[in-house]
């Protein structure tokens, strides 16, 4: 039974899926569609970590660090850049270590 994905995969899953006895199609992105797939799969790969469970949590905050890494290599990104920008959301905002849930404002 033929099942449509239509999205970005890491790049030994055709070479599994082979393996396993079944059949795939791919194709190659060009640069403007693979950076719009990269940050589609971050999305993705933000919800798997909104329901997994704790004995998952590693392996889907590995798979978005994995995401991440590729989208900063992509935009040839410096990342002492995003960290210093880190550190200055941080220093302007806050982080995240008091566990403020924000109800509502007037």
């Amino acid at each position: 039974m033929r099942k449509e994905y239509h999205k970005l995969v890491r790049d030994k899953i055709p070479e599994i899926i082979q393996q396993s006895g079944l059949k795939c199609e791919t194709l190659t992105l060009a640069e403007s569609e693979y950076r719009e797939a990269l940050r589609q799969k971050v999305v993705e790969e933000a919800q798997e970590i909104a329901v997994a469970e704790e004995q998952n949590l590693i392996t889907e905050l590995a798979d978005i660090y994995e995401v991440i890494d590729t989208i900063i290599e992509t935009y040839g990104i410096n990342r002492e850049l995003i960290i210093a920008e880190q550190i200055r959301r941080r220093n302007e905002r806050g982080g995240f270590q008091k566990r403020i849930k924000l109800l509502w404002t007037e």
